[in-house]
């Protein structure tokens, strides 16, 4: 389990490294030496959200900062986030902030959705919800 716990924890450190970099599950899960299943679902355990959903998650957290706090032209956050268009960056950037990357800049505050994980929290959150949801199942 503690060694789950540090692959969790190292997979974290490289995603935050390497976060405009090309990066997705298999590529992640070699850099780890365990097969991309295996590995998410470790992940998850820990954390409560996939590796997928928290690259993007922390991508688009680190572009609504840049939205807010630099004069870069929106489609180079984009392409720094990994996206290939400003359309499609624009999507997923409204499914997540619930406002379109050029008013969100204009509105002038910055509110990260995706923090940089911490296991010891994550860990604790998830093994509270996971007992809870034990509970109301026996009920």
């Amino acid at each position: 389990m503690e060694k789950h716990k540090d692959v969790v924890q190292k997979v974290i450190d490289y995603i935050e490294t390497n976060l405009e970099e090309e990066l997705d599950l298999d590529h992640i899960a070699e850099k780890a030496g365990y097969s991309k299943f295996y590995l998410n679902r470790i992940f998850t355990e820990y954390t409560g959200i996939t590796i997928h959903k928290y690259l993007q998650n922390r991508r688009l957290t680190v572009a609504a900062e840049r939205l807010v706090k630099t004069d870069k032209p929106i489609i180079e956050i984009a392409y720094d986030a990994g996206y290939d268009t400003q359309q499609s960056f624009s999507y997923a950037f409204k499914q997540v902030y619930l406002y379109p990357p050029k008013v969100y800049r204009d509105m002038g505050v910055f509110l990260p959705v995706q923090k940089q994980i911490s296991i010891s929290y994550a860990f604790i959150f998830n093994y509270y919800r996971n007992t809870t949801r034990i509970r109301e199942i026996a009920a």
